[in-house]
């Protein structure tokens, strides 16, 4: 198989453009709905989690899925009817409540009146978490922070050790890369409630340091194929080609662990591993198709600039 990227860029570029749009307008309703770009989770806004199971050791205990409705009236009556109720689990056996944080006393009543109307529950896989809402500011942004450093260290790196068009286009791969995956993991906590953890950020961060290794491996060969005269387009899809199979081969090594944990894993690492799943094929997506022809789009157009140059300079 051999790829013709630079006559095809629009193509790529359009997909790109496409799933970033959707993305962004994504992020735009869960502002509004959440007052942040995704559904946050537990660790950034504070509060008190609590989540829990039916024992289905008897069949009649599990006949019919949990009621929301009577789960509202349950924590309107004690307060809390602005909390956020999900139903878990295929079989819509399980309940997340998330609501203000709560004292040991008002989190053990809460448990004991659910219990009595929707239970009874499983008491090894009940879950009650508390955060309060200056560490949850405080995870968020350092997470932010550490994202932001490491875009400036492979900038740096990648102005040294490449021209700068190289790094720049590398860190417009990134930014791709970032783009994608915050927009569907958005989508994603619209359509199915999926929230956004500190685990998140710290797949953010794998994710750029895994697109930025694809990235370098097509930059190195395009280096070592220029040759004064040849078109930039045809080096590049050469370099491209013959590192094709390298970028498909670490992309599916990567990826067949991750949708098995992905399937097979708990509920944090679940999510985690979506987060990567998602981002990881962006990134094999970008360095191929998008950071590559941007890289030839701009030297065309540096070239033309010249030639433009030249030749006004010499009909003066």
């Amino acid at each position: 198989m051999k790829l013709v990227l630079s006559k095809q860029r629009t193509l790529w570029w359009t997909v790109s453009v496409g799933v970033i749009l959707a993305g962004i307008a994504s992020m735009v309703i869960s502002f509004l709905q959440f007052g942040a770009p995704l559904r946050p989770s537990l660790d950034f806004v504070g509060g008190t989690r609590l989540q829990f199971e039916r024992n289905c050791q008897q069949a009649s205990d599990c006949a019919k899925p949990i009621d929301t409705a009577v789960v509202r009236d349950v924590l309107t009556a004690q307060g809390l009817g602005d909390s956020s109720i999900q139903v878990l689990g295929e079989k819509q056996q399980a309940i997340s409540v998330r609501t203000k944080t709560l004292g040991f006393e008002e989190r053990g009543k809460v448990e004991a009146v659910l219990n009595e109307k929707i239970g009874p529950f499983d008491i090894k896989k009940s879950q009650i978490d508390t955060v309060g809402p200056t560490l949850g500011r405080q995870l968020l942004s350092s997470g932010l922070l550490a994202l932001l450093v490491s875009f400036g260290g492979i900038a740096l790196y990648l102005s040294i050790r490449y021209q700068f068009d190289y790094a720049f286009w590398g860190i417009v791969a990134l930014l791709h890369d970032i783009l994608i995956t915050v927009g569907i993991y958005s989508m994603l906590g619209l359509l199915f409630g999926i929230e956004a953890d500190s685990l998140f950020i710290v797949a953010l961060l794998t994710i750029t340091g895994f697109s930025i290794n694809d990235t370098v491996v097509i930059y190195d060969r395009v280096r070592e194929n220029v040759k004064p005269g040849e078109p930039i387009s045809e080096t590049v899809d050469i370099a491209v080609n013959q590192t094709l199979g390298r970028s498909i081969n670490t992309t599916l090594t990567v990826l067949l662990p991750l949708v098995s944990i992905f399937i097979f894993g708990g509920a944090t690492l679940k999510y985690f591993a979506l987060a990567l799943i998602i981002g990881f094929l962006a990134g094999a997506y970008s360095s191929i198709f998008i950071a590559s022809t941007l890289l030839v789009w701009w030297r065309e157009f540096a070239q033309a600039r010249e030639k433009s140059k030249e030749t006004t300079a010499l009909s003066e």
